[in-house]
């Protein structure tokens, strides 16, 4: 008999709390692409530079069809405004949620270098983690680095 076999298995848990945490995923799956966008757009406008769908292309590394049909949500959501031969631009709303992700960007960042992970793989792992962590696992990140970082 295998070591893992021999061992008894975790109970499952309750299923109401397994739906909320398979609800909570999907719903950071769907903002997740709205999120990016929002981000990077906010980003490519601070850099001086219009956010065009050839440079929102190339930063996602995708083809220039697949951002049309995203900035077409974006727009229809009310998070952009797309004017003809001049780019994308925020909504005050858009602008905001920039805002927020970019400091969950930072948070989940500034979390796991405190961990000791490299600087290449925290920039990495936080634009994934950034849309899946909760407020209150936010919250606790952000303890943790004050923490780290002498200030709490």
């Amino acid at each position: 008999m295998s070591p893992t076999a021999r061992k008894t298995p975790t109970p499952l848990i309750d299923a109401q709390v397994h739906v909320e945490g398979f609800v909570q995923v999907r719903e950071a799956r769907r903002s997740e692409l709205v999120e990016d966008y929002v981000e990077l757009i906010a980003d490519l406008i601070a850099d001086g530079r219009e956010a065009r769908q050839v440079d929102i292309a190339t930063r996602l590394g995708v083809a220039q069809p697949t951002v049309a049909k995203a900035l077409k949500r974006l727009v229809k959501e009310g998070w952009a405004i797309q004017r003809p031969y001049r780019g994308v631009f925020l909504t005050p709303a858009g602008e905001q949620l920039a805002v927020e992700m970019r400091a969950r960007h930072q948070t989940v960042e500034r979390f796991l270098l405190a961990l000791g992970v490299d600087p290449d793989s925290a920039r990495r792992d936080a634009e994934g983690i950034e849309h899946h962590v909760s407020e209150a696992t936010l919250a606790a990140f952000e303890a943790f680095v004050r923490k780290a970082d002498g200030r709490g």
